[in-house]
């Protein structure tokens, strides 16, 4: 699963984007993520638990995984675009950083777009 969020000036996720190999409740959770959090705070997309993934999605016991993997997604792809903005020279700059967690592996990969002139 990974998970990419697109965050505006105002610190709200104005895109989100994914890509989940695996069964269609990995799938379905990784969707439902990206409208959940899209027009949200980083702060209010951080409040997101697996709980609500799995309940919106009726998803059964043996599948609370995938609502969790989605849950891991988020939060780091949050940890890590806050952890990127702050190593900016000048981290009120517009623009935004792009950033993919792979949560099969926990590998995150970020990367800094200039605004566009």
């Amino acid at each position: 699963m990974k998970l990419q969020i697109r965050v505006d000036e105002n610190g709200i996720i104005s895109d989100v984007k994914f890509k989940t190999f695996g069964c269609g409740s990995a799938i379905a959770s990784s969707s439902y993520m990206t409208e959940r959090v899209k027009g949200l705070s980083l702060e209010d997309a951080e409040k997101i638990k697996n709980t609500e993934i799995a309940k919106e999605l009726c998803l059964p016991p043996v599948k609370l995984h995938c609502s969790m993997l989605a849950e891991d997604a988020i939060r780091s792809a949050i940890r890590d675009y806050r952890t990127k903005r702050s190593n900016l020279s000048n981290p009120k700059q517009s623009g935004f950083i792009d950033v993919a967690q792979s949560a099969a592996t926990g590998e995150t990969v970020a990367t800094a777009h200039p605004p566009s002139s």
